[in-house]
């Protein structure tokens, strides 16, 4: 849990209308008729541990310290014993500065790579198993009714994704409720959002779903479980490092998930069949997320 003063729980949500996240850009169609239409930001966001240069990220730019946090989180290079002293952004100099009680140093991490399978990143820092090595998942359930209910107000938000395509989205659930909700241009920034922000308000996990419109790649499922999240939904398809992964960790983990349909391929002694399916609905068109004609 943090160190410094803890606020209040908010709820975040997508916020399609921010004008800092989104840029029109003018084209031409099919037809060659002239077109307006709106992108996502991609900015720079260069992230120091104390004084030492750790990366520098690519991202629509909100919540940046959230993102740092939960970057060094995930990547292992932040203990969650560790005393976070201030999280200082500078918006000028695009800079987000993580200090601690103590100095750190990360050299022989930032010497071993890996290239993971990540949008708009792509990289991992030291050892990509060494957050699985010794993990004991909580127990819990997911009931089905909690995972429609879920999917269906996810799938009914607000989203920068409808307003502007090109982003991923994660969501934070607690039974079928979405308490948190992030997008960015690649999933693994989106899921550090959301550790930054557990691990800034003392959010327990045990009992917490962890939703995603990416792949359920080998880097989603090590990150779910540094954050110590039992369950890893995703409306798309699955990688087979990361079902072997879920699998060794005993970490739940479902894909394919729209409308009445999902797939689990790991973790299914926890799911609970508590939903009549003839009371699902199918998925509206219009409220269709990425991934769906396909695992992309």
């Amino acid at each position: 849990m943090m160190k410094i003063d803890k606020a209040p729980v908010p709820l975040i949500v997508p916020n399609p209308d921010d004008p800092r996240l989104t840029q029109s850009v003018v084209g031409v169609d099919q037809a060659g008729a002239r077109i307006e239409t709106k992108v996502p930001m991609e900015r720079p966001l260069t992230l120091y541990l104390n004084a030492q240069e750790i990366v520098t990220m690519m991202t629509i730019g909100d919540y940046p310290e959230y993102l740092a946090l939960g970057y060094l989180l995930n990547q292992n290079m932040l203990k969650y014993s560790d005393v976070v002293t201030e999280v200082e952004y500078d918006d000028d100099l695009q800079v987000v500065v993580v200090r601690t009680s103590h100095h750190t140093n990360f050299e022989a991490k930032l010497k071993k790579r890996t290239q993971t399978s990540g949008c708009a990143q792509g990289t991992a820092f030291g050892d990509l198993l060494e957050a699985v090595e010794s993990v004991a998942l909580p127990k819990a359930e997911l009931r089905t009714s909690w995972l429609y209910q879920m999917t269906q107000t996810i799938n009914t938000m607000p989203s920068l994704y409808l307003e502007a395509g090109a982003i991923h989205g994660c969501v934070l659930c607690k039974e079928g409720t979405p308490l948190c909700y992030t997008e960015d241009v690649g999933r693994h920034n989106a899921v550090d959002k959301i550790a930054g922000w557990m691990y800034r308000h003392g959010v327990e996990a045990s009992d917490k779903i962890l939703y995603t419109t990416g792949r359920l790649t080998s880097e989603m499922v090590i990150k779910t479980v540094r954050m110590g999240i039992p369950i890893l939904v995703s409306r798309s398809g699955f990688t087979a490092w990361g079902v072997d992964l879920a699998r060794q960790v005993g970490l739940t983990l479902i894909g394919r998930t729209r409308g009445k349909r999902f797939i689990a391929l790991a973790g299914e002694e926890r799911i609970v069949y508590d939903q009549n399916l003839a009371y699902v609905e199918e998925e509206s068109a219009k409220h269709k997320r990425k991934g769906e004609g396909g695992d992309d």
